[in-house]
């Protein structure tokens, strides 16, 4: 299968690390593209629930086939999430094509675009506008509170709050948290004066537009790689949304079948 060659491709909640991560699926996309900019929106790795005695030989090709794009010229940028919050502590660094931060601002054909994981909203939803609307610094005020509410919620023995998890408690809930996130993104895309917004977190992935007295934005989230398997992609002057299916891959040989004839590790490998 010939390489599709592709502008940026933005990833999200890809979790390894977890029974659930997709990993096959995953390379099997991996391997069909080649693109200049790889976005990794938060939760590449899940942090919360790793356990070292999971961690198949699929879940380690993902890395190793993200390394070998960078060695080819692929740059990469890790935004941080809430399941790998442990790298806000290096928000900073730059490693070659590697560049972690917690927020990327882009421009793609004269339009600026804002592009972060999204869990800040979980825990300061009624309150994120304002403070995010003080400055430049908004969103670094909303990852500080949320890492102090965090912080507390651990002490008090409840653990870390994820929102996004409790919301599929209630079908009611779920749809006016999804509406509430979606609003607040694209409210506060407007207000900096932001043509696109993409976010991850919720596992919903959508392409919406959204217009308002002051404005309008062009707001995208792209999913994950749990339910979903989901990615967006720029090419050509234009976003689109790309979505996993065995079809694409009919004529290619499986990953897995690799993965069993190379690997001595006796985990089983859930794609």
């Amino acid at each position: 299968m010939a390489l599709r060659n592709i502008h940026t491709v933005v990833l999200s909640d890809i979790h390894l690390g977890t029974v659930g991560c997709h990993a096959i699926e995953l390379l099997q996309y991996l391997n069909s593209i080649d693109p200049k900019l790889i976005i990794l929106n938060g939760d590449f790795i899940d942090v919360w629930n790793f356990r070292k005695y999971y961690w198949p030989e699929s879940h380690m090709m993902v890395l190793r086939t993200l390394l070998s794009k960078m060695a080819n010229g692929t740059d990469i940028y890790y935004l941080t999430g809430n399941h790998d919050e442990v790298l806000r502590k290096v928000s900073s660094l730059q490693l070659g094509p590697l560049i972690i931060r917690d927020k990327l601002v882009m421009e793609l054909n004269g339009e600026k675009v804002w592009i972060f994981h999204g869990d800040i909203f979980d825990v300061t939803m009624k309150h994120s506008k304002w403070i995010a609307r003080i400055g430049g610094k908004g969103y670094d005020l909303l990852i500080m509170l949320n890492k102090l509410i965090n912080w507390i919620s651990v002490k008090m023995g409840r653990g870390k709050i994820s929102l996004s998890k409790r919301i599929k408690d209630s079908v009611k809930k779920a749809v006016q948290f999804v509406n509430d996130f979606e609003e607040t993104a694209m409210e506060l895309a407007i207000d900096q004066g932001y043509d696109y917004v993409i976010c991850g977190h919720i596992h919903q992935p959508k392409i919406r537009g959204f217009e308002n007295e002051k404005g309008s934005v062009i707001y995208m989230n792209s999913g994950d790689w749990v339910e979903n398997l989901t990615a967006l992609e720029f090419d050509s002057n234009q976003w689109s949304m790309y979505r996993y299916s065995d079809e694409q891959f009919k004529e290619s040989p499986r990953v897995e079948k690799f993965i069993k004839s190379s690997s001595n590790l006796t985990e089983t490998v859930i794609g």
